[in-house]
């Protein structure tokens, strides 16, 4: 969870944005927009884990001034395989935005997801630590260059 300098409806647009997300989040390099709220996530990992991808419908809620995005795994009937990747069939997650004093937005990001193929199971809490950090990181940063 951070606390950020910006709007919510500047932080919500961001995160609406799903076709934008390769320029919002460094890992993502391509999505695929199936329906409004459908999306295919493929995620260029750091080697030496392969590139993941995995399909989510989203869901908002308003709740107590809050902003409330849920997703998690869905089949698709037709979606592009990407050869090189390895699916996650269980992924799923929940922003939380919270408006605070001076314009300034509560963000909390939780996700979970089998990372699957070659990768250590002791490896598996660090990878969560991190990943939660870095999409945090990435989303203050894209919020920074839109509000130059």
């Amino acid at each position: 969870e951070r606390i950020l300098t910006h709007q919510i409806e500047s932080v919500s647009n961001t995160i609406e944005n799903k076709e934008n997300y390769p320029n919002v989040f460094d890992r993502i390099t391509k999505v695929k927009l199936y329906e409004k709220d459908i999306i295919h996530i493929y995620l260029d990992m750091p080697f030496p884990i392969s590139s993941r991808d995995y399909i989510v419908k989203y869901e908002f809620n308003e709740d107590n001034f809050k902003y409330i995005y849920e997703f998690h795994s869905v089949n698709f009937p037709n979606s592009v395989r990407f050869p090189d990747s390895i699916r996650l069939p269980n992924a799923g997650g929940k922003w939380i935005l919270e408006p605070m004093e001076n314009n300034s937005t509560k963000v909390t990001y939780i996700w979970n997801g089998e990372l699957l193929g070659d990768f250590p199971d002791w490896a598996l809490t660090n990878a969560w630590i991190t990943q939660g950090e870095e999409v945090l990181e990435w989303l203050n940063s894209a919020l920074n260059r839109i509000s130059k």
